[in-house]
Protein backbone atom coordinates (compact mmCIF):
# COMPACT_ATOMS: atom_id res chain seq x y z
CA UNK A 1 0.00 0.00 0.00
CA UNK A 2 1.10 3.39 -1.03
CA UNK A 3 1.07 6.14 2.00
CA UNK A 4 1.98 8.75 -0.94
CA UNK A 5 -0.23 11.78 -0.50
CA UNK A 6 -1.09 13.94 -3.03
CA UNK A 7 -2.37 17.31 -3.41
CA UNK A 8 -5.63 19.40 -2.70
CA UNK A 9 -6.42 17.73 0.63
CA UNK A 10 -7.38 18.82 3.78
CA UNK A 11 -4.80 17.56 7.27
CA UNK A 12 -5.49 17.74 10.93
CA UNK A 13 -2.45 18.03 12.84
CA UNK A 14 -2.30 17.62 16.35
CA UNK A 15 0.47 18.14 18.91
CA UNK A 16 0.06 17.48 22.80
CA UNK A 17 0.51 19.10 25.79
CA UNK A 18 3.83 17.57 26.69
CA UNK A 19 5.47 18.75 23.61
CA UNK A 20 3.88 22.21 23.36
CA UNK A 21 4.48 22.84 26.80
CA UNK A 22 8.15 21.59 27.31
CA UNK A 23 6.97 18.79 29.95
CA UNK A 24 4.82 21.78 31.80
CA UNK A 25 7.81 24.33 31.78
CA UNK A 26 6.06 27.22 29.58
CA UNK A 27 5.77 27.12 25.97
CA UNK A 28 7.94 25.20 24.07
CA UNK A 29 8.69 28.16 21.98
CA UNK A 30 11.43 26.71 19.21
CA UNK A 31 8.86 23.41 18.60
CA UNK A 32 5.88 25.87 18.12
CA UNK A 33 8.24 27.75 15.91
CA UNK A 34 9.09 25.11 13.80
CA UNK A 35 5.50 23.25 13.49
CA UNK A 36 4.34 26.64 12.13
CA UNK A 37 6.89 26.41 9.60
CA UNK A 38 6.77 22.91 8.42
CA UNK A 39 2.71 23.46 7.99
CA UNK A 40 2.97 27.00 6.00
CA UNK A 41 5.27 24.87 3.88
CA UNK A 42 2.01 22.35 3.58
CA UNK A 43 0.18 24.98 2.46
CA UNK A 44 2.18 25.99 -0.49
CA UNK A 45 2.08 22.19 -1.51
CA UNK A 46 -1.34 22.39 -1.89
CA UNK A 47 -2.64 20.71 1.53
CA UNK A 48 -4.92 22.34 3.72
CA UNK A 49 -4.34 21.88 7.25
CA UNK A 50 -6.56 22.42 10.72
CA UNK A 51 -4.19 22.24 13.74
CA UNK A 52 -5.55 21.09 16.82
CA UNK A 53 -3.11 22.00 19.84
CA UNK A 54 -2.90 20.94 23.84
CA UNK A 55 -1.32 23.06 26.05
CA UNK A 56 -3.62 25.64 27.65
CA UNK A 57 -4.54 23.76 30.92
CA UNK A 58 -0.44 22.89 30.77
CA UNK A 59 0.22 26.53 29.73
CA UNK A 60 -1.71 28.28 32.21
CA UNK A 61 -0.67 25.70 35.17
CA UNK A 62 3.20 26.87 34.08
CA UNK A 63 1.76 30.31 34.91
CA UNK A 64 -0.10 30.31 37.70
CA UNK A 65 2.92 28.03 39.00
CA UNK A 66 0.77 24.38 39.75
CA UNK A 67 3.40 21.94 39.62
CA UNK A 68 0.02 19.05 39.76
CA UNK A 69 -2.29 19.00 37.34
CA UNK A 70 -6.09 20.20 38.85
CA UNK A 71 -8.23 17.52 40.08
CA UNK A 72 -11.41 19.48 39.72
CA UNK A 73 -13.26 20.90 36.97
CA UNK A 74 -13.04 24.37 38.16
CA UNK A 75 -9.41 24.53 38.61
CA UNK A 76 -9.06 23.28 35.27
CA UNK A 77 -11.13 26.09 33.69
CA UNK A 78 -9.13 28.52 35.18
CA UNK A 79 -6.10 27.16 34.38
CA UNK A 80 -7.12 26.72 30.78
CA UNK A 81 -8.53 30.46 30.58
CA UNK A 82 -5.03 31.80 31.55
CA UNK A 83 -3.13 29.56 29.25
CA UNK A 84 -5.50 29.67 26.07
CA UNK A 85 -4.46 33.72 25.91
CA UNK A 86 -0.39 32.90 25.66
CA UNK A 87 -0.80 29.37 23.55
CA UNK A 88 -2.71 31.45 20.93
CA UNK A 89 -0.70 34.49 21.02
CA UNK A 90 2.13 32.60 20.24
CA UNK A 91 0.23 31.04 17.29
CA UNK A 92 -0.47 33.80 16.11
CA UNK A 93 2.79 35.89 16.64
CA UNK A 94 4.40 32.83 14.69
CA UNK A 95 2.11 32.52 11.85
CA UNK A 96 2.09 36.28 11.49
CA UNK A 97 5.92 36.07 10.45
CA UNK A 98 4.92 34.05 7.14
CA UNK A 99 2.19 36.13 6.51
CA UNK A 100 -0.60 33.46 7.05
CA UNK A 101 -4.17 33.61 8.79
CA UNK A 102 -4.97 31.66 11.80
CA UNK A 103 -8.53 31.33 13.86
CA UNK A 104 -8.97 30.22 16.95
CA UNK A 105 -12.11 27.87 17.42
CA UNK A 106 -12.80 26.04 20.35
CA UNK A 107 -15.28 23.13 20.83
CA UNK A 108 -17.05 20.97 23.35
CA UNK A 109 -18.11 17.22 22.44
CA UNK A 110 -21.95 18.60 22.41
CA UNK A 111 -20.63 21.10 19.75
CA UNK A 112 -20.62 17.75 17.80
CA UNK A 113 -23.23 15.20 18.83
CA UNK A 114 -26.08 17.82 18.47
CA UNK A 115 -26.97 17.57 14.40
CA UNK A 116 -27.42 21.45 13.75
CA UNK A 117 -23.96 22.38 15.71
CA UNK A 118 -21.96 19.27 14.09
CA UNK A 119 -22.87 21.55 10.80
CA UNK A 120 -22.36 24.75 11.45
CA UNK A 121 -18.50 23.81 12.81
CA UNK A 122 -18.24 21.99 9.54
CA UNK A 123 -19.50 25.08 7.74
CA UNK A 124 -16.96 27.70 9.51
CA UNK A 125 -14.16 25.31 9.00
CA UNK A 126 -14.46 24.63 5.44
CA UNK A 127 -14.72 28.58 4.36
CA UNK A 128 -11.92 29.22 7.02
CA UNK A 129 -10.22 26.86 4.98
CA UNK A 130 -11.05 27.73 1.44
CA UNK A 131 -10.04 31.50 2.75
CA UNK A 132 -6.16 30.48 3.26
CA UNK A 133 -6.69 30.55 7.31
CA UNK A 134 -5.15 28.04 9.97
CA UNK A 135 -7.88 27.37 12.55
CA UNK A 136 -6.15 26.07 15.42
CA UNK A 137 -8.95 24.04 17.27
CA UNK A 138 -9.19 23.02 21.00
CA UNK A 139 -11.32 22.46 23.38
CA UNK A 140 -12.84 24.78 25.39
CA UNK A 141 -11.73 24.29 29.02
CA UNK A 142 -13.37 26.65 30.43
CA UNK A 143 -16.82 25.79 29.46
CA UNK A 144 -16.29 22.17 29.93
CA UNK A 145 -18.00 19.64 32.48
CA UNK A 146 -17.38 15.57 32.71
CA UNK A 147 -20.44 15.36 30.71
CA UNK A 148 -19.05 17.19 27.69
CA UNK A 149 -15.57 16.36 27.23
CA UNK A 150 -13.86 14.82 24.56
CA UNK A 151 -11.42 12.88 27.24
CA UNK A 152 -8.35 14.16 25.21
CA UNK A 153 -7.63 16.15 21.96
CA UNK A 154 -6.70 13.03 20.08
CA UNK A 155 -10.37 12.38 19.64
CA UNK A 156 -11.03 15.63 19.41
CA UNK A 157 -8.68 15.75 15.94
CA UNK A 158 -10.36 12.72 15.04
CA UNK A 159 -13.29 13.55 15.22
CA UNK A 160 -12.32 16.92 13.11
CA UNK A 161 -10.86 14.55 10.51
CA UNK A 162 -14.18 13.05 10.41
CA UNK A 163 -15.74 16.25 10.07
CA UNK A 164 -13.95 17.75 7.37
CA UNK A 165 -13.21 14.15 5.26
CA UNK A 166 -9.61 14.91 5.81
CA UNK A 167 -6.87 12.60 4.39
CA UNK A 168 -4.81 12.68 6.64
CA UNK A 169 -4.20 12.71 10.66
CA UNK A 170 -1.10 13.64 12.08
CA UNK A 171 -0.73 12.93 15.57
CA UNK A 172 2.85 14.65 17.06
CA UNK A 173 4.25 13.06 20.34
CA UNK A 174 6.80 12.98 22.36
CA UNK A 175 7.80 9.44 21.24
CA UNK A 176 8.49 8.74 18.19
CA UNK A 177 5.76 6.23 16.69
CA UNK A 178 3.98 3.36 18.02
CA UNK A 179 6.26 0.74 19.49
CA UNK A 180 5.59 -3.17 19.36
CA UNK A 181 6.30 -3.76 23.23
CA UNK A 182 6.25 -0.81 25.45
CA UNK A 183 10.25 0.72 25.28
CA UNK A 184 10.84 1.89 28.91
CA UNK A 185 10.58 -2.06 29.65
CA UNK A 186 12.07 -3.35 26.68
CA UNK A 187 14.71 -1.40 25.03
CA UNK A 188 15.33 -3.15 22.34
CA UNK A 189 11.41 -2.84 21.24
CA UNK A 190 10.68 -1.82 17.72
CA UNK A 191 8.41 0.40 16.32
CA UNK A 192 5.71 -0.56 14.28
CA UNK A 193 5.74 1.16 10.72
CA UNK A 194 2.05 0.28 9.17
CA UNK A 195 -0.56 -1.41 10.94
CA UNK A 196 -3.99 -1.71 10.02
CA UNK A 197 -6.66 0.67 11.95
CA UNK A 198 -8.96 -2.85 12.84
CA UNK A 199 -5.52 -4.95 13.61
CA UNK A 200 -6.21 -6.45 17.18
CA UNK A 201 -2.38 -6.07 18.00
CA UNK A 202 -2.90 -2.34 18.40
CA UNK A 203 -4.84 -3.05 22.09
CA UNK A 204 -1.80 -4.63 23.15
CA UNK A 205 0.95 -2.27 22.52
CA UNK A 206 -0.84 0.85 23.52
CA UNK A 207 -0.01 2.33 26.90
CA UNK A 208 -1.20 5.13 29.15
CA UNK A 209 -0.18 8.96 28.92
CA UNK A 210 2.22 11.34 31.06
CA UNK A 211 1.04 13.65 33.72
CA UNK A 212 0.54 16.98 31.30
CA UNK A 213 -2.06 15.65 28.79
CA UNK A 214 -4.87 13.45 29.11
CA UNK A 215 -4.21 11.21 26.09
CA UNK A 216 -1.73 8.48 25.42
CA UNK A 217 -0.91 6.07 22.82
CA UNK A 218 -4.31 4.25 23.98
CA UNK A 219 -6.05 7.37 22.96
CA UNK A 220 -4.08 7.32 19.55
CA UNK A 221 -5.02 3.85 18.49
CA UNK A 222 -8.94 4.97 19.54
CA UNK A 223 -8.22 8.13 17.26
CA UNK A 224 -6.81 6.79 14.16
CA UNK A 225 -9.91 4.12 14.70
CA UNK A 226 -12.17 7.08 14.61
CA UNK A 227 -10.71 8.59 11.65
CA UNK A 228 -10.20 5.43 9.59
CA UNK A 229 -14.61 5.70 9.35
CA UNK A 230 -13.97 8.28 7.11
CA UNK A 231 -11.06 6.82 5.19
CA UNK A 232 -8.55 8.87 6.97
CA UNK A 233 -5.06 7.53 7.49
CA UNK A 234 -3.17 8.35 10.60
CA UNK A 235 0.69 9.17 11.64
CA UNK A 236 1.70 8.83 15.04
CA UNK A 237 5.06 10.10 14.63
CA UNK A 238 7.11 12.70 16.90
CA UNK A 239 6.58 16.16 17.03
CA UNK A 240 10.51 17.17 18.01
CA UNK A 241 11.44 15.74 14.58
CA UNK A 242 12.61 18.76 12.01
CA UNK A 243 10.46 18.63 8.81
CA UNK A 244 8.22 15.92 9.51
CA UNK A 245 5.05 16.58 8.05
CA UNK A 246 6.57 17.52 5.11
CA UNK A 247 8.28 13.95 4.94
CA UNK A 248 4.83 12.63 5.18
CA UNK A 249 3.47 14.65 2.67
CA UNK A 250 6.83 12.91 0.56
CA UNK A 251 6.04 9.35 0.76
CA UNK A 252 7.94 8.48 4.08
CA UNK A 253 6.44 6.73 6.59
CA UNK A 254 8.02 8.00 9.78
CA UNK A 255 6.63 7.06 13.00
CA UNK A 256 3.60 4.58 12.34
CA UNK A 257 1.32 5.07 9.81
CA UNK A 258 -2.26 3.00 10.69
CA UNK A 259 -4.30 2.71 7.51
CA UNK A 260 -8.11 2.72 6.92
CA UNK A 261 -9.09 -0.80 5.76
CA UNK A 262 -12.73 -1.11 5.66
CA UNK A 263 -15.56 0.74 3.67
CA UNK A 264 -15.77 4.76 4.23
CA UNK A 265 -19.31 5.38 5.91
CA UNK A 266 -21.68 8.33 4.84
CA UNK A 267 -21.32 11.57 6.59
CA UNK A 268 -24.72 10.92 8.24
CA UNK A 269 -23.44 8.12 9.23
CA UNK A 270 -19.53 9.30 10.84
CA UNK A 271 -22.11 11.53 12.76
CA UNK A 272 -23.99 8.80 14.73
CA UNK A 273 -20.85 7.09 15.01
CA UNK A 274 -19.26 9.62 17.19
CA UNK A 275 -22.44 9.84 19.42
CA UNK A 276 -22.39 8.86 22.61
CA UNK A 277 -25.04 5.60 23.59
CA UNK A 278 -27.41 6.82 26.26
CA UNK A 279 -28.89 3.07 26.49
CA UNK A 280 -28.68 -0.37 25.33
CA UNK A 281 -30.87 -2.35 23.62
CA UNK A 282 -30.99 -6.26 23.48
CA UNK A 283 -32.24 -7.83 20.59
CA UNK A 284 -32.66 -11.33 20.05
CA UNK A 285 -30.89 -13.97 17.28
CA UNK A 286 -33.40 -12.99 14.65
CA UNK A 287 -33.21 -8.99 14.89
CA UNK A 288 -29.50 -9.55 15.21
CA UNK A 289 -28.94 -11.21 12.25
CA UNK A 290 -30.97 -9.20 10.24
CA UNK A 291 -28.98 -6.05 11.59
CA UNK A 292 -25.65 -7.59 10.64
CA UNK A 293 -27.34 -8.54 7.26
CA UNK A 294 -27.42 -4.74 6.93
CA UNK A 295 -30.35 -2.27 5.34
CA UNK A 296 -32.45 -3.72 7.96
CA UNK A 297 -34.26 -1.34 10.72
CA UNK A 298 -35.31 -2.68 14.19
CA UNK A 299 -38.71 -3.54 15.25
CA UNK A 300 -39.34 -3.31 18.43
CA UNK A 301 -40.28 -7.30 18.36
CA UNK A 302 -36.76 -7.96 18.04
CA UNK A 303 -35.52 -6.43 21.49
CA UNK A 304 -35.75 -8.64 24.30
CA UNK A 305 -34.60 -6.00 26.90
CA UNK A 306 -33.56 -2.08 27.71
CA UNK A 307 -30.68 -0.80 29.66
CA UNK A 308 -30.46 3.10 30.92
CA UNK A 309 -33.25 5.48 30.72
CA UNK A 310 -33.59 8.20 27.71
CA UNK A 311 -35.63 9.98 25.78
CA UNK A 312 -36.79 9.63 22.23
CA UNK A 313 -33.76 10.11 19.34
CA UNK A 314 -31.53 9.39 21.80
CA UNK A 315 -28.68 7.33 20.55
CA UNK A 316 -28.79 3.56 21.60
CA UNK A 317 -26.54 0.86 21.41
CA UNK A 318 -28.15 -2.62 19.74
CA UNK A 319 -26.36 -5.71 21.60
CA UNK A 320 -27.33 -9.55 20.42
CA UNK A 321 -27.48 -12.49 22.67
CA UNK A 322 -24.02 -12.98 22.80
CA UNK A 323 -23.78 -9.37 24.54
CA UNK A 324 -21.76 -8.36 20.74
CA UNK A 325 -22.68 -4.91 19.97
CA UNK A 326 -23.98 -4.94 16.62
CA UNK A 327 -24.88 -1.16 15.81
CA UNK A 328 -25.86 2.09 17.11
CA UNK A 329 -28.68 4.45 15.94
CA UNK A 330 -31.32 6.93 17.01
CA UNK A 331 -34.20 5.56 19.02
CA UNK A 332 -38.10 6.42 17.72
CA UNK A 333 -39.02 5.66 21.23
CA UNK A 334 -38.09 6.69 24.91
CA UNK A 335 -36.70 3.72 27.07
CA UNK A 336 -39.84 4.05 29.48
CA UNK A 337 -42.01 3.60 25.94
CA UNK A 338 -40.01 0.40 25.01
CA UNK A 339 -40.07 -1.29 28.05
CA UNK A 340 -44.20 -1.67 27.18
CA UNK A 341 -43.79 -2.31 23.92
CA UNK A 342 -40.44 -4.56 23.66
CA UNK A 343 -41.01 -7.71 22.41
CA UNK A 344 -44.37 -6.69 20.25
CA UNK A 345 -45.12 -7.06 16.78
CA UNK A 346 -46.40 -3.45 14.92
CA UNK A 347 -49.58 -3.89 15.15
CA UNK A 348 -49.72 -4.37 19.01
CA UNK A 349 -47.27 -0.89 19.88
CA UNK A 350 -51.02 1.85 19.34
CA UNK A 351 -53.04 -0.64 21.25
CA UNK A 352 -50.52 -0.44 24.04
CA UNK A 353 -49.02 3.02 23.98
CA UNK A 354 -51.95 4.50 22.94
CA UNK A 355 -50.00 6.18 19.93
CA UNK A 356 -47.18 4.92 17.38
CA UNK A 357 -44.42 7.12 16.66
CA UNK A 358 -43.02 5.45 13.95
CA UNK A 359 -43.01 1.35 12.56
CA UNK A 360 -39.12 1.05 13.34
CA UNK A 361 -37.99 1.89 16.65
CA UNK A 362 -34.28 2.85 15.04
CA UNK A 363 -34.65 3.60 11.04
CA UNK A 364 -32.02 1.93 9.08
CA UNK A 365 -31.13 5.28 8.17
CA UNK A 366 -30.57 6.94 11.15
CA UNK A 367 -27.99 3.44 12.26
CA UNK A 368 -24.44 2.92 11.88
CA UNK A 369 -23.21 -0.85 12.26
CA UNK A 370 -20.28 -1.31 14.35
CA UNK A 371 -19.41 -4.84 13.60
Amino acid sequence: MSSTVQGSEIWVVKVGSSLVTAEGQGLNDTLIDRWVGDIVKLLSRGIRVVLVSSGAVAEGMARLGLMERPKSIAQLQAAAAVGQMGLIQHYQTSFDQHKVKTAQVLLTDSDLSARDRYLNARNTLINLLALGVVPIVNENDTVVTDEIRFGDNDRLAARVANLLDATRLVLMTDQPGLFEQDPRVNSTAQIIPMIAASDTLLDSVAGEGGKWGRGGMISKVQAARIAARSGCQTSICSGTEPNILNAIMDGETPGTLIHADKPIIGARKQWLSSLTSSGVLRVDAGAAKALLGGGKSLLAVGITAIEGEFGQGALVSCKGPTGQEICRGLTNYASNELLKIRGKNTQAIESELGFAVDEEVIHCDDMWLVS
